[in-house]
């Protein structure tokens, strides 16, 4: 394996504080939907995951059409992220994938977001196929 890039960001605060890359290319102030008063101060952490999800996704599934022999023309991909709370006190994400690719029937379109999810590297972390490593500093 090679590592082609790494993407640095830094949190302080949590779910209610600010995100920003040491480069400064992400700064945000956050919001938190749980939180009555900060909701509307930024974006929150499933919004930002979701933008980022329905990019790379979209990227797989152009580079799938293509390998498919079918290229998409005018794409859009819809990432709907949900904060769920689980039995046990935790919490896990639930994604929902919209595509449109106009003049491709359902079955090809269907054909070609599966193959999309199998190469997706979002679509993997989520199958827990994600490295993680924990580092106290």
């Amino acid at each position: 394996m090679k590592t082609l890039f790494t993407a640095d960001a830094i949190s302080k605060g949590g779910r209610s504080g600010t995100i920003e890359a040491p480069d400064r290319l992400l700064n945000v102030t956050l919001g938190n939907p749980l939180e009555k008063g900060t909701e509307k101060d930024g974006p929150n952490p499933e919004l930002l995951f979701a933008g980022a999800y329905s990019a790379c996704y979209h990227g797989a599934l152009i580079n799938a059409a293509k390998k498919i022999g079918t290229p998409v023309k005018d794409s859009t991909v819809r990432a709907l992220v949900s904060l769920i709370e689980d039995d046990q006190g935790g919490y896990r994400l639930g994604v929902d994938l919209h595509a449109k690719l106009p003049g491709i029937d359902r079955t090809q379109a269907q054909l070609i977001m599966d193959e999309a999810h199998k190469t997706c590297p979002y679509s993997k972390a989520l199958r827990g196929d994600a490295s993680v490593k924990l580092v106290v500093d």
